[in-house]
């Protein structure tokens, strides 16, 4: 009788166990104990002085079909940091500061060069928001996967004090609109790009579709903490721009009787998405609802603020800061001009 063995069908435990072997460097020390094989402990409370009333915020999400460029191009090393800034963008919407954050990597076969590639990234993602990888999981799924395909998740815990919680809730007519420019498309709207470029242009331009997400936690947090520590009014809104874009994303924050009308022309769109949209032959609005069109968050503040905020954004070298429209007393959420 044959003799059959998971590695036989497809699944090499002790690969899998070298390789997460070899990242343990990128794992955080942050661990109350050394006992951490079924879940990942995190010590807390030196992340709760001065929260009264600490309040944890979550997010889970992926790098969606960009992967599928990755891969197609061999280039590994961006996409973990996508992974990590489609979740702690999230978390700093609320004002909170990321704490730790896990992975799910899912693949095909157990490419330890390229899985290294990833959580190189990740490892990347996590220095560029103060947050600590505290551990995960890679799933080898022949069968499920090609040999050279993998997924990728995430997911993200923060804290904020509860008072000190942005909401959005005392937005109101005639505060401004503040973007922060994205590095590109960031994780979203890939289908779409793939779509409209075809492999040919993909390969063409493989660099501007594989610039990592930007991360925006350490200017918007350390912004949020000179803002409340001061008598100026907190930022009342933060939206992070992905998936469904301005037209549902931006919205998000806007309370009911009030729109947001932004200005197209009161920032530069970087070069891909004019690409993109060319070749495709895709209408205006359809690319403001699928991509962030160079505008990869956006902050709501009272107008008397604008200038303050401008200048302490724009000491980061890192991206630029735009005024990019306002509030209005309306009943149609999104307006574009």
């Amino acid at each position: 009788m044959k003799k059959l063995t998971y590695k036989k069908s497809g699944v090499d435990i002790k690969k899998a166990d070298e390789f997460v072997a070899g990242i343990k460097n990128f794992v955080s020390t942050n661990m109350p104990t050394s006992a951490r094989a079924f879940g990942s402990p995190f010590a807390l409370s030196p992340y709760l002085s001065g929260c009264k009333d600490p309040v944890l915020v979550s997010s889970t999400d992926g790098v969606g079909t960009k992967l599928r460029i990755a891969i197609d191009c061999d280039i590994h090393n961006t996409v973990g940091i996508d992974l990590v800034g489609m979740n702690v963008n999230d978390v700093i919407c609320l004002g909170a500061r990321p704490l730790f954050f896990l992975d799910y990597i899912a693949c095909g076969k157990v490419k330890p060069k390229v899985l290294k590639d990833i959580v190189s990234g990740i490892h990347q993602g996590m220095q560029e928001s103060d947050c600590h990888l505290v551990g995960g999981e890679t799933a080898e799924m022949p069968g499920m996967y090609k040999p050279d395909e993998y997924d990728l998740a995430g997911f993200c815990v923060g804290v904020v004090d509860r008072t000190k919680m942005v909401d959005g809730r005392d937005i109101k007519a005639g505060d401004i609109v503040i973007g922060l420019s994205s590095s590109g498309l960031h994780s979203n709207g890939f289908s779409l790009a793939r779509k409209a470029l075809g492999e040919k242009n993909i390969k063409k331009y493989a660099k501007d579709l594989l610039a990592p997400t930007r991360i925006y936690v350490k200017p918007v947090l350390s912004l949020l903490s000179v803002f409340s520590s001061s008598r100026a009014a907190p930022v009342k809104g933060i939206a992070h721009i992905t998936g469904g874009a301005f037209y549902s994303k931006a919205t998000k924050i806007i309370p009911d009787g009030c729109g947001m009308v932004l200005r197209k022309k009161s920032w530069p769109v970087p070069r891909i998405f004019k690409i993109i949209q060319e070749n495709g032959g895709i209408p205006e609005r359809e690319m403001c609802t699928v991509f962030n069109m160079g505008i990869g968050m956006i902050l709501v503040l009272d107008k008397h603020h604008a200038a303050r905020v401008l200048y302490f954004l724009g000491k980061n070298k890192n991206f630029h800061s735009y005024i990019i429209g306002e509030i209005v007393k309306a009943r149609e959420k999104m307006v574009m001009v």
